[in-house]
């Protein structure tokens, strides 16, 4: 299936044009836009097995082409849908979040989400305050979603002192520089879950269950 939109407005360079879907790229002044958008549509359309081709020039406008796989076989008679055993409720859970994330409006998208879902919803701009916010809590913090580089101090060094206190806490680091972030902080290897930005709402609460129902904790 194909979905194609143009526009007439003033187009992009070669350069532009190469980082449109970075998450957080932006041509847009400080204030007016988070660069989520193309990079949140990228992520949707090839987790679906899809493909997006854009063809742009100054002054010339712009045009997307979006170009999604077809579902051609018949379900089975009686067969479940190939998501249902990891949606609805199996997704849920009431379980302590604390997430962290120097981006505003994302964190308040993750917040949202997260509650929908079911989940309690503690949260941080950033490492110092993630600290705070955990001190200030009485009780179980069962999952640290956290953003690896941000200012202050990163993700990493934020889940190793929190693991001082919360040693059955689980850990789940995200980036949109997955590979600049691996290797700089190191968060990969046996018992580290990592979370690749953009991502949906739907596969930010398959994260979040499936390290909470994993057998041993992931901090």
């Amino acid at each position: 299936m194909r979905l194609s939109v143009r526009d007439t407005g003033h187009g992009m360079d070669e350069t532009t044009l190469a980082r449109i879907f970075e998450p957080f790229f932006t041509t847009k002044p400080l204030g007016q836009g988070t660069g989520l958008g193309l990079a949140t549509v990228y992520g949707i359309v090839t987790q679906s097995g899809g493909y997006v081709h854009v063809e742009s020039r100054p002054r010339q406008g712009t045009s997307f082409h979006v170009l999604l796989p077809i579902e051609t076989e018949e379900p089975r008679p009686g067969a479940p849908a190939p998501t249902q055993a990891l949606s609805g409720a199996a997704l849920r859970g009431s379980e302590t979040v604390l997430v962290v994330e120097d981006d505003e409006t994302l964190r308040e998208i993750i917040v949202e989400a997260l509650e929908a879902y079911g989940y309690r919803i503690l949260a941080a701009a950033n490492g110092v305050e993630a600290l705070a916010v955990a001190r200030a809590f009485v009780g179980r913090i069962d999952v640290l979603l956290t953003d690896v580089v941000m200012p202050q101090m990163n993700g990493k060094e934020l889940a190793d002192r929190l693991c001082q206190t919360h040693p059955n806490m689980r850990v789940l680091f995200m980036s949109g520089y997955a590979d600049d972030a691996i290797e700089r902080y190191e968060v990969s290897g046996e018992g580290i879950a990592f979370l690749q930005k953009p991502f949906t709402a739907d596969i930010l609460a398959r994260q979040v269950r499936g390290i909470l129902d994993a057998a041993a904790p992931l901090a």
